[in-house]
């Protein structure tokens, strides 16, 4: 799907924050065909986006700081970066970095939801964020790991105004009529020190070879590939930098 405008309350970029930029570029080009080009301005800090031919679909920028993990981010758009920022607070959550102007590209603030899940909020100006979604090689779908849905499922909506579709296991975020999203209940499964963390899953034309070209390239399979009851195929890597994320299969019915 092409975006030719920002949608409020929509999924807008991912960015791998890493702790060896190059690394990072070198893999993702080779799993994704994705074309690295590195902002020249030197108060960047070599912020990089990478395009599928010529479309913006995600970035890979040096970790400012020390001491914090490689990792990938999600980014919501939004109509008013301080506004979102001011309702976060106000419901439970935090703002670890305050509202900023990137820029002439937009406004930029990174949230942290009352359970302590990262994530970022886009007020679009000359930078609308990704210009495909769900497209093979492109961002598809967020989801959100945490132990506290149900602070999860009052917290959302009220930020972003998100429809919630309740499974037996699984619950679905939507706007607009189209689901994007979900969240998960971090059970046994996950490491008790594990804290809250959303995750990008990025669209594929075939789940079972690029997972195998991920492990070749160095990734390790947390999750081989596997058919979801109702739902697409799908697995979840951990890069060579030791950042998580998922691919799924495309749709590509139209």
């Amino acid at each position: 799907m092409r975006i030719t405008e920002s949608t409020p309350g929509a999924p807008c970029w991912a960015e791998h924050c890493s702790g060896d930029a190059k690394v990072a570029q070198a893999f993702y080009g080779e799993l994704f065909g994705w074309r690295a080009e590195t902002d020249p301005r030197p108060e960047a800090g070599g912020y990089t986006v990478m395009l599928l031919g010529e479309d913006p679909v995600a970035a890979i920028t040096p970790l400012a700081g020390t001491g914090r993990p490689t990792a990938w981010t999600v980014a919501i758009a939004t109509a008013d970066a301080d506004t979102t920022a001011a309702t976060a607070t106000a419901a439970g959550g935090a703002v670890p970095m305050a509202p900023t102007d990137v820029f002439d590209e937009g406004r930029y603030a990174m949230l942290a939801d009352p359970a302590g899940a990262v994530f970022s909020v886009w007020q679009a100006r000359a930078f609308r964020g990704a210009a495909l979604l769900g497209e093979p090689g492109a961002l598809g779908w967020i989801e959100l790991a945490t132990r506290d849905v149900p602070g999860a499922l009052a917290f959302y909506p009220e930020l972003f105004g998100w429809s919630v579709s309740p499974g037996e296991s699984y619950t679905q975020w939507g706007l607009g009529g189209r689901d994007f999203g979900g969240v998960l209940d971090m059970g046994e499964q996950f490491p008790a020190d594990l804290p809250p963390y959303w995750m990008p899953y990025f669209a594929v034309a075939d789940v079972d070879l690029s997972a195998e070209r991920a492990v070749a390239l160095g990734a390790e399979a947390m999750l081989p590939p596997t058919d979801v009851p109702d739902g697409p195929r799908l697995a979840v890597l951990r890069d060579p930098l030791g950042a998580v994320f998922g691919i799924y299969l495309a749709d590509t019915s139209g």
